[in-house]
């Protein structure tokens, strides 16, 4: 337990989350509740009586920033009487080392015990670890009209350079019906687009009470038919292992499925994707981009790719470039191979410097910067839906949307708007990144 003092009444909160969409959608779900008993938002960590920072652990660059979070906060709770939380994947892999190295943190959460947080603030301090991972009811914020749904946790996969199966676990999917429930939920808040989440989520497998096997594609049909005042429904991340054939005729046949994939590449060259453990090879990869086109239409990609993995040649990145032109995605998270603790890859022969991966990842992204441009100058016509999000900060005068394809859309409103709402926009132009529209 910590040395320093703790408030006499636990009146307000405060939250940090870095990572991934799951922890933002379990950190929604925590303040919700938080709110539940009384526990209301402080107007920044000096004044909270309760703090939690929501970590992850996929790159060395986000664990280093909850450090130096933390440093901060020791020098807070000398003069601020304060129940400090870290939750989460760096939590989990590093319990030890922070219970020892930052003693101001009263409790440390692993990926099981999020919900936990809640018994702390209403006075439980008998905290026990569980053994599975438990889905909390609702992960719905109050005013969203975009929100998150996590339907399973968890990886099974083992990317020889990935830290998430060792710090989430092993996968666990949830309750069909819980879904379903939020969804209706969500539709009756006025929730104009959601995201199905999880590490792997075309993995989902559940069995209900009456011994039905769901899986993903079942699962999606089930949401859509939930789904009523619902615009979009996205999903992220799936891996393209388990990207079937049935889940494509469902994207295919359910208008309210955004036509816009995140489809993970990681390497274009099948001796690189073995030794990252994909599970898949070029060919499969290109093979199933082919498919989906093929069937469902007006479809874009979004990927992730990763430059510069033990042994990869300069060849063998050039592999990868060469798929971006055939993927022509209009988004794409490009970075280089960081060593993570713990992981295969770490002990690999043939380590890239870091001079050679930056010059690789730069040749990715200038290239992909020209593409983005050349897909978005395609689409940059007719009269398309899009979600109203706010005014631009550079011009009042215009706002700012996004379409189905998860494109950014500035233009020039026909009357005043709310946030989420749903209008039609004649696309004129490109300007950088972003079209330029006007309202219809």
């Amino acid at each position: 337990m910590s040395r320093y003092k703790r408030p006499e009444r636990i009146e307000t909160y405060w939250f940090e989350t870095y990572g991934c969409q799951m922890n933002l959608a379990e950190s929604n779900a925590l303040k919700t509740m938080l709110e539940g008993v009384g526990i209301t938002a402080a107007i920044d960590e000096k004044h909270a009586d309760i703090a939690i920072i929501n970590t992850c652990s996929v790159r060395k660059s986000a664990e280093n920033r909850v450090w130096g979070r933390l440093g901060n906060y020791s020098r807070i709770k000398k003069d601020h009487p304060m129940i400090l939380i870290v939750i989460g994947c760096m939590a989990e892999r590093l319990l030890n080392e922070l219970q020892k190295d930052a003693p101001w943190v009263d409790y440390v959460l692993g990926t099981n015990d999020k919900q936990k947080v809640v018994e702390i603030a209403t006075g439980l301090d008998q905290i026990h670890r569980d053994d599975s991972y438990t889905f909390l009811e609702n992960y719905y914020k109050e005013g969203d009209y975009s929100t998150f749904v996590p339907i399973m946790n968890g990886c099974n996969n083992f990317c020889t350079y990935c830290i998430v199966p060792y710090v989430r676990g092993r996968e666990v999917s949830r309750s069909a019906q819980s879904i379903v429930e939020e969804i209706k939920f969500l539709d009756s808040k006025n929730v104009k687009e959601i995201t199905l989440l999880g590490q792997n989520v075309n993995s989902y497998d559940f069995t209900d009470d009456n011994g039905n096997k769901i899986n993903f594609p079942k699962l999606l049909t089930k949401v859509c038919e939930a789904a009523k005042n619902i615009e979009w429904i996205r999903f992220e991340s799936p891996h393209p292992k388990d990207f079937s054939d049935e889940l494509i005729q469902v994207i295919k046949n359910e208008e309210k499925v955004a036509k816009h994939l995140h489809i993970p590449l990681q390497s274009g060259n099948s001796r690189i994707l073995k030794k990252m453990n994909r599970s898949y090879d070029r060919e499969k990869y290109l093979n199933l981009i082919e498919k989906i086109r093929k069937e469902v239409a007006n479809v874009s990609f979004a990927t992730d790719v990763m430059v510069g993995f033990p042994s990869e040649t300069e060849e063998e990145c050039l592999d990868t470039l060469s798929v971006m032109e055939i993927l022509r995605c209009n988004e794409a998270f490009m970075y280089f191979w960081n060593a993570r603790e713990g992981t295969p890859a770490t002990k690999m022969e043939g380590q890239i410097s870091d001079k050679i991966k930056h010059e690789r990842l730069q040749r990715i992204i200038d290239r992909q910067q020209e593409i983005f441009g050349e897909v978005k100058s395609i689409r940059a016509n007719g009269i398309h839906r899009v979600l109203f999000s706010k005014e631009s900060r550079n011009d009042k005068a215009q706002m700012l949307a996004r379409d189905e394809h998860n494109q950014m859309v500035t233009f020039t409103p026909k009357y005043e708007l709310t946030p989420g709402d749903i209008i039609e926009v004649e696309y004129i132009s490109v300007k950088g990144n972003t079209i330029i529209g006007k309202q219809v």
